[in-house]
């Protein structure tokens, strides 16, 4: 194994597109985070995100092969720490890619005004360094609000709170924003009523996490287990509801946890709090049936389907209370991952958001893009809602979910397909 050569700054910004770039930093210091001093936030354009993290999974050489990363790419390793990026290139040498270099001046490069690029609503997603800072000192980077409240959410699993829960966390079960019996929203009258009983008002900046306790389809209640997941749901309630700065906390309380910072049992006290405006505020952003039916109909709207591949093709409804098969005709397939309570596609192995370059790549090839109207749904909202919040952190704002979803559509003897589509 020969040594691994090093590029500088001059050489690298005449000759970068002839390398495949590798940012090794975290999710969050690639999506805009500056947490290594850097004047300007972000990654060097076009460069893949592979985190130093991972390089300790076993399946790390399949993470790479699923990024496109291939043996005859000359490949460009940056980050922060120098002995981190030299370790990452050693990697990826003795795993057979023999044109491997490392770049050591990314802040020179951040510094410099090179070309870069960053998540359009970074922001609203968060380290948990970044949220850990906010609990312990009232104040962090990119915040300016004088109040903030964190969510542990879950579904109708208090117990879920008790054994641990993120300091200064209040409990908010899914059930306070949706309805048990259709699924849907609540009314804005009981969004209001929610909303100030948990001490959150249209201007309180609220972080929103939830654990993830792997879900399985035959339980009684799976998602109870899927916190994180319903996280998104309660996240886009309140955003429809009104709540200026709804933040999530990126990978949930698995990246509090991975960041090495403790859980509590001691419970929060809500303070109850006047909303201060009506709801909803952003009512574009949920869909309703007759809606539905219309995007069907546009050819330039998506009603895209964030559900299993044998959800969409009809051999399971996805769910222990939904009866009828199939999927919504004209609808396109957006693939969430093995089930109704996972989103493989949409996550990395660590449950944060996915490199956003690569879901929107993928809905690229689908005809879902920027510029039409998208609305995602799956079963019940959950899904739709965690897609949502893909396209919305990425600036996508014609973006919506359709809230009813198959549960809805299922219900109203309405046309539906099963098998796989004909070309």
């Amino acid at each position: 194994m020969g040594k691994i050569g090093e590029i500088t700054t001059e050489e690298l910004s005449v000759d970068m597109d002839n390398y495949k770039l590798i940012d090794i930093r975290s999710v969050d210091a690639y999506n805009g985070w500056k947490e290594g001093g850097e004047v300007k936030g972000g990654h060097i354009k076009g460069s893949r995100s592979l985190p130093y993290k991972w390089m300790h999974y076993i399946d790390w050489i399949e993470i790479v092969r699923n990024k496109g990363i291939l043996p005859e790419d000359s490949l460009v390793i940056y980050g922060y720490d120098r002995q981190q990026t030299g370790e990452v290139a050693r990697q990826f040498e003795k795993a057979g890619y023999p044109d491997v270099t490392v770049y050591s001046s990314f802040l020179e490069w951040a510094e410099r005004d090179m070309p870069m690029e960053h998540l359009e609503r970074y922001r609203q997603l968060v380290p948990a360094n970044w949220l850990n800072r906010l609990i312990t000192e009232g104040s962090a980077p990119e915040y300016g609000n004088d109040r903030f409240v964190v969510c542990h959410a879950h579904y109708m699993n208090p117990s879920d709170y008790e054994q641990g829960h993120i300091p200064g966390a209040i409990s908010v079960d899914t059930n306070s924003l949706e309805s048990p019996e259709t699924w849907n929203r609540r009314s804005p009258e009981e969004l209001k009523e929610a909303l100030e009983s948990a001490g959150i008002s249209h201007d309180t900046t609220v972080i929103v996490y939830g654990r993830f306790s792997y879900p399985r389809s035959e339980d009684p209640f799976p998602g109870s287990s899927a916190g994180h997941l319903g996280a998104m749901r309660c996240a886009f309630i309140m955003l429809y509801a009104g709540v200026k700065d709804v933040r999530i906390l990126n990978g949930g309380i698995q990246s509090w946890l991975d960041s090495g910072y403790e859980l509590t049992k001691e419970p929060a006290w809500k303070s109850r709090v006047s909303f201060g405006i009506d709801t909803p505020q952003r009512p574009e952003i949920a869909v309703d049936l007759e809606e539905a039916k219309e995007i069907l109909a546009s050819p330039d709207k998506n009603l895209v389907c964030v559900r299993s591949w044998r959800e969409y093709i009809g051999e399971v409804s996805g769910y222990n209370y939904i009866q009828k098969k199939g999927r919504i005709p004209g609808a396109v397939f957006g693939d969430c991952g093995s089930d109704a309570y996972h989103m493989e596609n949409y996550r990395n192995l660590d449950h944060t958001m996915r490199e956003y370059h690569e879901v929107a790549e993928n809905w690229r090839k689908l005809g879902i893009t920027p510029d039409k109207r998208n609305a995602f749904y799956c079963g019940t909202g959950w899904r739709g809602s965690e897609a949502f919040f893909n396209a919305w952190l990425m600036g996508w704002d014609n973006s919506a979910v359709y809230d009813g979803g198959w549960f809805e559509w299922s219900n109203n003897d309405l046309p539906f397909e099963t098998g796989v589509p004909v070309e």
